[in-house]
């Protein structure tokens, strides 16, 4: 068995450099500086959008945006604030007893579209998408159509069903030129995913780091995504409303009686890889649309018994058989998706395994994320399991800042299982394309390796 590497206690290395950019904490409140953006926003733009979906965080962005609205003459323009909902159809009623409150408003002009948008469906590999408020599925909608819905989007194709469009890229046809420069104003939160966090990272350079250019293929050039409470925490969203006496969706109040904690809430449908963990929580805590909802999309009742399962690839994953290389037990998942699909998913696993090798050329280990790319098999397995078709996962989620306590520690682990997996005779089943050295001492970064700081 190779020597183990001598131990450094992570708490004397220094932080030299970082992967990532660190909070920094101002004498400001969040609220003030989302007043200040808001502002901005204002300013910068002839029209100003707000996108709502009944949520805590677009409740926090409307709220911030009528404040500041009401909060100076040069602003009255935008009154009465343009706002949009995309109704999802599989929805609490709660969640549309409320956007209903917010629509009669006077300084509030709502628009409800029920169009039927492309979603992903993770509940089933065979019927990965679905649409609501789909016509040709009328008879099972999980609602009835709102009074106040919008069925039709110039621009948005109906028929077939394949040719829909996802709510993202069909943001582009409710922003045409003749509104001039748009903003839409989005409950967005670095704290929610480290994709939301990189986007603003890298606009970090910019004096407006919080608005960022639209590119999909409906915008015309003239609209652009605005996050105002983007440094928002979970605690600053709940804080705000009970401070200011804002209405928010009762929802919620279900939701926190579920035992559910804060950041785990959600109102919109569970349908998607990164959701559908929570997907039993509408059984218990909305019985009214779950059992429209098990009829309305394929693999619904599955999902909501066994989702949480290592058969959905969460909390668990299956035991490899003895023989078979990962690449092997990988490939046998990525095999039960559609023709179609298999391919998506399988580029996407080809593109994190040559990222991880541009990168490093240690293996790639059974269960220890890798200090530098945050890679795992049983990480990659998830992905070939679950899709991640909207791209929500990535690796560096799981990796640490270089240099930093948590980083050391995760880099003698990760010594610590290559050295059992060449005891145990198993580093055939990595499928690495090098060598190993017999020290395993000399992978470890230089400062772990002689304990300079």
């Amino acid at each position: 068995m190779p020597a183990s590497p001598a131990r450094v206690d992570p708490g004397d290395i220094k932080n030299k450099k970082r992967q990532s950019r660190d909070r920094i904490d101002v004498d400001r409140s969040v609220y003030d500086l989302a007043c200040e953006r808001m502002e901005v926003i204002f300013d910068l733009h002839d029209t100003v959008m707000i996108a709502f979906s009944g949520g805590k965080d677009s409740t926090a962005v409307l709220n911030v945006a009528l404040q500041v609205a009401h909060s100076h003459p040069r602003h009255a323009r935008h009154l009465p604030l343009r706002t949009y909902f995309y109704d999802e159809e599989a929805i609490p009623y709660e969640t549309e007893e409320y956007v209903r409150r917010v629509s009669q408003r006077d300084d509030v002009d709502l628009t409800w579209y029920c169009v039927p948008f492309k979603h992903r469906n993770a509940c089933s590999r065979t019927s990965p998408w679905w649409w609501p408020w789909a016509p040709e599925a009328e008879a099972l909608w999980c609602r009835p159509m709102p009074p106040e819905a919008v069925t039709t989007l110039p621009g948005f194709p109906i028929w077939p069903p394949e040719a829909r469009l996802t709510a993202p890229d069909a943001n582009g046809l409710i922003a045409p030129p003749s509104l001039g420069n748009v903003a839409m104003v989005m409950g967005i939160r670095a704290q929610e995913s480290l994709t939301r966090y990189r986007a603003l990272v890298r606009a970090g350079g910019r004096e407006h780091n919080y608005l960022i250019k639209f590119d999909d293929a409906t915008a015309k050039g003239n609209l652009w995504k605005a996050y105002p409470i983007y440094d928002w925490r979970t605690e600053d969203v709940w804080t705000a409303p009970a401070l200011m006496g804002w209405d928010y969706n009762r929802a919620y109040d279900r939701l926190e009686m579920a035992g559910l904690g804060h950041s785990a809430q959600r109102c919109s449908p569970a349908f998607g890889e990164e959701p559908l963990e929570k997907l039993h929580t509408y059984a218990s805590c909305f019985p009214e649309v779950w059992a429209k909802m098990v009829d309305r999309v394929p693999g619904v009742g599955a999902a909501g018994r066994y989702a949480r399962t290592e058969l959905y690839g969460y909390r668990g994953r299956p035991e490899k058989p003895a023989g078979m290389t990962w690449p092997q037990f990988i490939t046998h998942y990525v095999g039960k998706f559609r023709p179609g699909d298999q391919k998506f998913v399988a580029s996407r696993l080809r593109d994190e395994i040559l990222l991880h090798y541009r990168k490093t050329t240690t293996p790639i280990t059974r269960k220890t994320r890798h200090p530098v790319t945050g890679i795992s098999w049983e990480w990659l397995l998830m992905l070939a399991m679950r899709g991640d078709f909207k791209g929500r996962k990535q690796a560096g989620n799981e990796s640490s800042a270089y240099g930093s306590p948590e980083w050391a520690r995760l880099w003698h682990k990760y010594i610590d299982e290559l050295a059992s997996t060449i005891a145990d005779g198993l580093l055939p089943d990595l499928a690495h394309p090098g060598t190993v050295p017999e020290d395993l001492y000399v992978l470890l970064p230089a400062e772990l390796r002689d304990g300079s700081s």
